[in-house]
């Protein structure tokens, strides 16, 4: 089921030092990963836990099993136990705190509160328990089915320092908060996990990514896994406050924050889109299910692998002009994050991005794009450079990693024999690291949940192609860097 990881070095990299130049291969050694078994009282628990006649409802027209399978009859290893975060705070007090980043200067923070007349007021400053500053911005709500959510809240804060701790207060109530700001100028190091969820394995993701410091968090769609069961919206919230609160979280939308219900809810993501807005208009977009931002010399460009993306589609027409007002002189680093993957080995999702790849592929070659990470399938996978289903030098190196811990399990089975595009498969949950050190190089690693401790299993790596000489020819000059295999 697995293959070797290749890389330029096997040594865990100095982020203080330059990157090493020889070229040398190694690859780190495999375990099998352990699995916890079903627990048999899962769906006892969480019907007690949620509102019964939603979701008996939502069962009813959509039934969605706890192992799902595929029309080719691959089944989904089981998950850990689906894990209820409880509301324990008064109706006054903010819960589901996060924040996300509002251009370069800016934070917005999101919450939300039981109490109708909670103020949309962040107080915040650099000093614990002294707020010298204070904004104020808006509430909404929204309604499903019998379902109401509570007030959610967003202030965007700022002038902000980079690299700086600030603590602050929502609805000047309910405990202090605090968040690092991410570095001006580079080294910058991302997070990236895709279908979270929310069950044992999102724990252990969440802690193993908290025992090492980081930036910014990047999740390439299926938060939650609620599936129109609106409460789990709310514990999913909860869980991950302890995380969001304290570290820009940007993400895309999957397909389990869709949440269509034909004729009364035809237009989907009404969830999503209340309770994690990200900031699309400063980049252009109409859309927040697709946007742009820069941090630290690094475009990054969150596409929505389901809304419109065909060449006559508003998304086809913000990022054929977003890619153009890119200055790589400037911005040496541009990464792509999607749900369905454009490329993939797995069983599992087969063919699912192929429309979008072959509507949107060639725009994010000819713009150098470096990295593309996906979700969707429920394992790791790194593939070499790719354009057009070759190899290709001047291509993005693409990812999968949906591997965060949704309530579905692992997609468990490759397809044999693997392709020489893909470098390294692997069915476990995990987490991922881009540390981005200069304008040049930066290295990528994939850290294996190995039940208390992350395992670093694959790393690499990678050159910006803003730097290669050869990649800065036209598109019609790069026929002799195609590596067909």
């Amino acid at each position: 089921m697995y293959s070797l990881s290749h890389c330029v070095s096997c040594a865990t990299p100095s982020y203080n030092s330059s990157p090493p130049t020889p070229k040398t291969s190694c690859s780190y050694k495999l375990h099998e990963p352990t699995i916890p078994s079903q627990k048999k009282k899962m769906i006892g628990k969480y019907r007690k836990t949620l509102m019964v006649f939603p979701i008996l409802l939502h069962f009813l027209l959509f039934p969605q099993p706890l192992l799902s399978q595929d029309n080719n009859n691959f089944v989904r290893q089981p998950a850990g136990q689906l894990i209820i975060t409880p509301h324990q705070r008064s109706n006054s007090e903010p819960q589901q705190v996060h924040i996300s980043l509002v251009g370069k200067e800016k934070m917005r923070v999101s919450w939300i509160t039981e109490e109708k007349q909670a103020e949309s007021v962040v107080e915040y400053g650099t000093k614990s328990g002294e707020y010298s500053a204070k904004a104020t911005g808006e509430h909404t709500s929204y309604q499903y089915f019998f379902y109401t959510s509570g007030q959610i809240h967003n202030v965007v804060i700022g002038p902000l320092q980079p690299s700086t701790t600030y603590y602050y207060r929502c609805s000047a109530s309910g405990p202090e908060f605090s968040f690092k700001t991410p570095p001006p100028n580079l080294p910058i190091q991302f997070v990236i996990v895709g279908d979270l969820g929310q069950t044992e394995w999102t724990a252990s993701t969440l802690k193993h990514v908290d025992s090492s410091d980081y930036d910014v968090f990047l999740l390439p769609g299926d938060l939650s896994y609620a599936d129109s069961q609106q409460p789990l919206w709310d514990s999913f919230g909860r869980l991950v406050e302890p995380y969001a609160s304290k570290r820009p979280w940007m993400v895309t939308e999957g397909n389990h924050e869709i949440e269509i219900f034909p004729i009364i809810y035809p237009k989907g993501f009404e969830a999503y889109n209340a309770r994690w807005p990200m900031p699309f208009q400063q980049s252009a977009s109409t859309s927040n299910l697709y946007y742009s931002f820069e941090v630290a010399a690094t475009h990054v460009i969150m596409l929505g692998s389901y809304t419109d993306f065909d060449h006559q589609s508003d998304q086809y027409t913000w990022l054929q002009s977003d890619l153009a007002n890119i200055d790589r002189a400037k911005t040496p680093w541009v990464i792509v994050l999607l749900h369905a993957p454009w490329y993939n080995t797995n069983e599992a999702h087969q063919g699912e991005g192929e429309s979008m790849r072959q509507a949107m592929e060639e725009l994010l070659y000819n713009a150098r794009v470096d990295l593309v990470f996906a979700g969707h399938v429920h394992a790791y996978e790194r593939f070499t450079r790719i354009y057009d289903n070759k190899a290709d030098s001047c291509g993005p190196m693409y990812v999968t990693i949906g591997d965060g811990g949704n309530r579905e399990g692992l997609a468990l089975t490759f397809k044999n024999p693997p392709s020489p595009l893909s470098l390294y498969r692997e069915s476990s949950f995990g987490h991922g690291r881009l540390r981005i050190l200069n304008e040049t190089h930066a290295h990528w690693s994939w850290h294996r949940n190995n039940d208390s401790d992350a395992v670093v299993a694959d790393g690499v790596w990678i050159e910006s192609l803003s730097s290669s000489k050869a990649c800065s020819k036209i598109p019609e000059q790069q026929d002799a860097a195609h590596e067909e295999l």
